[in-house]
């Protein structure tokens, strides 16, 4: 379960709710933290939350993976849906807590099997609706 490169355990729980929001719609977003060397939910946002929601539930000073919902209409007018992963990593974190995020990153993403986009931000400019919508389409 543990990675020998970064040393990091993915709690199960992680998977099981990402095949929910991913097969069952039932989550709009969940974001997970490290801690105590492994990898666990941190929240998890209903359906009928938004986008606006989310970002809020982000920490403004602490790392956070991330998998969003995102539905829209393309401009054929079909509805669709994009599952994105973003790697939340604000410039007023702690140093050590970047490195760690980045290093488990890569594994961390290969266990949520579904993901269709990624992002990386560094504040929340970076993951503006736009650049979702941009990214989706």
């Amino acid at each position: 379960m543990a990675n020998a490169a970064s040393g990091m355990a993915v709690h199960d729980e992680c998977k099981l709710k990402f095949l929910e929001l991913k097969s069952k719609r039932t989550f709009r977003y969940i974001t997970y933290k490290i801690e105590d060397q492994q990898v666990m939910i941190d929240k998890i946002g209903s359906s009928d939350e938004s986008y606006e929601d989310f970002t809020n539930s982000l920490p403004a000073d602490e790392c956070r993976y991330a998998v969003f919902d995102f539905d829209f209409t393309t401009d054929e007018n079909c509805q669709k849906s994009k599952i994105f992963f973003i790697a939340w990593s604000p410039d007023t974190s702690k140093v050590r807590m970047k490195m760690v995020y980045a290093s488990s990153k890569d594994r961390f993403k290969r266990e949520l099997d579904g993901i269709q986009l990624e992002l990386q931000a560094t504040d929340p400019s970076e993951m503006s609706m736009d650049i979702i919508k941009s990214r989706a389409l």
